[in-house]
């Protein structure tokens, strides 16, 4: 362990200048912070997000949040497990999130093939479904209508719409939370 001033820390000094510089808002250290550990913090976010753009989202929204204000602590731990702990829970969080809209998706998608054809409320039903669409606004209704009739990914949206898939994310989860208001009726508990 280095003693800087009345700091201890378990890093190089060159870790306590790019804090430093974070903290004084220069530019340098936030490219070299990248240079350090772009590659290592990508990596990761790559094993658990199986997904080159997502992972390249989450590290851009992690140094952005860097920039803008820098929680880490130099008394707690080393700047690289720090940003290597911060990769992990957000690329968990996002893996998660993704996991649930699908889930969600999947199952908006069964409850509309267990509607019975032959019943004759199916009409009303679907018609009620598509009038809740149309009364979405414009970028959800979209993003909801690429992936229940054309089958595409958050990912595949946000790229074809050229989005970002936070974006995309958001939009999904606005667009059930309206959803299920206007047809709470039609739903299970």
């Amino acid at each position: 362990m280095k003693n800087h001033g009345c700091i201890v820390t378990p890093f190089t000094s060159e870790d306590l200048d790019l804090f430093y510089g974070l903290k004084a808002k220069d530019a340098a250290a936030i490219g070299k912070l990248y240079d350090r550990y772009g590659g290592l913090m990508y990596s990761l976010a790559f094993r658990i997000l199986g997904n080159s753009q997502e992972a390249e989202d989450l590290i851009q929204e992690i140094f952005v949040n860097l920039w803008q204000k820098c929680s880490y602590d130099p008394t707690r731990g080393s700047l690289k497990s720090f940003l290597l702990i911060l990769v992990r829970s957000r690329a968990i969080d996002r893996w998660r999130s993704q996991k649930n809209t699908q889930h969600r998706l999947e199952n908006w998608q069964n409850e509309m093939l267990l509607v019975d054809e032959d019943d004759p409320h199916t009409d009303d039903i679907t018609e009620r479904v598509r009038s809740a669409l149309t009364e979405l606004p414009e970028t959800q209704r979209q993003a909801l209508e690429m992936a229940y009739y054309q089958g595409l990914s958050q990912s595949e949206i946000a790229k074809q719409l050229d989005v970002p898939l936070g974006t995309v994310k958001s939009w999904f989860r606005l667009g059930f939370v309206k959803m299920r208001q206007m047809l709470k009726d039609l739903t299970p508990n």
